[in-house]
């Protein structure tokens, strides 16, 4: 199944080293790029893409506010933030925001690749490090209009445990290994609270989980990538 993008970047020379990247890859179509906030959301509006990639820095409407609106216009789509800066109150404003990864431009053009097929498939894109401490952060806030808080009552035990070893960051592969589980019936699970949760990212869902009190942080430091 071709995933397909809209691109929002400000600079015609990174737009084009993006888009010759990624016209070489058989699963990958842009359908438009967009120079501004504003434009991201009426070219999503219109062309109903799986993932934007997102920058951060643009004129008028920048890409936390584009990300915002998108997200409560459309919430089925995956965003990926693109930037060059790199600080935790920016990571948090956009994942608060409804962002499901961050990625920095000076990433390998395959790292770019990889993540942007894990968002549409509704991975987190974020080190585990970073991903827990937002989340503790973010489970002290008040709900945002990304993502509002719902019953847990849906949900199986099975689908309530995913979710609290996703609190710690861990990707799919390490969740199936802890729970004696094949990848792919993971994502299955996966598949079902997002349904269930009317959210289309694992981040999303967490947080859902931890502003409603039905998930929780543990203490335990994240495992380190291998």
């Amino acid at each position: 199944m071709t995933i397909k993008l809209i691109l929002a970047e400000d600079h015609t020379l990174v737009r084009e080293g993006i888009r010759e990247m990624i016209s070489g890859q058989p699963d990958m179509e842009i359908l438009g790029e967009a120079a501004n906030g504003a434009e991201a959301v009426e070219l999503v509006g219109r062309l109903h893409p799986d993932v934007v990639l997102m920058d951060i820095a643009m004129p008028g409407v920048n890409g936390i506010e584009a990300t915002r609106i998108i997200k409560k216009t459309f919430p089925n789509v995956s965003i990926l933030i693109l930037t060059a800066h790199y600080s935790q109150e920016l990571i948090m404003a956009v994942v608060e925001a409804g962002a499901a990864g961050y990625m920095l431009k000076n990433s390998r053009g395959q790292e770019l690749v990889n993540a942007i097929r894990a968002v549409n498939d509704g991975e987190s894109v974020l080190h585990p490090v970073i991903a827990q401490e937002i989340f503790r952060h973010l489970a002290q806030g008040t709900p945002s209009e990304a993502v509002t808080p719902r019953t847990s009552s849906s949900l199986t035990a099975r689908e309530l445990e995913i979710l609290n070893l996703a609190t710690e960051g861990l990707s799919n592969d390490k969740i199936a290994q802890k729970l004696a589980l094949g990848p792919r019936t993971v994502q299955t699970h996966w598949r079902n609270i997002f349904n269930k949760l009317g959210v289309s990212s694992r981040t999303e869902a967490v947080i859902c989980g931890l502003r409603s009190g039905w998930v929780h942080l543990n203490n335990k430091p994240p495992e380190q990538p291998q």
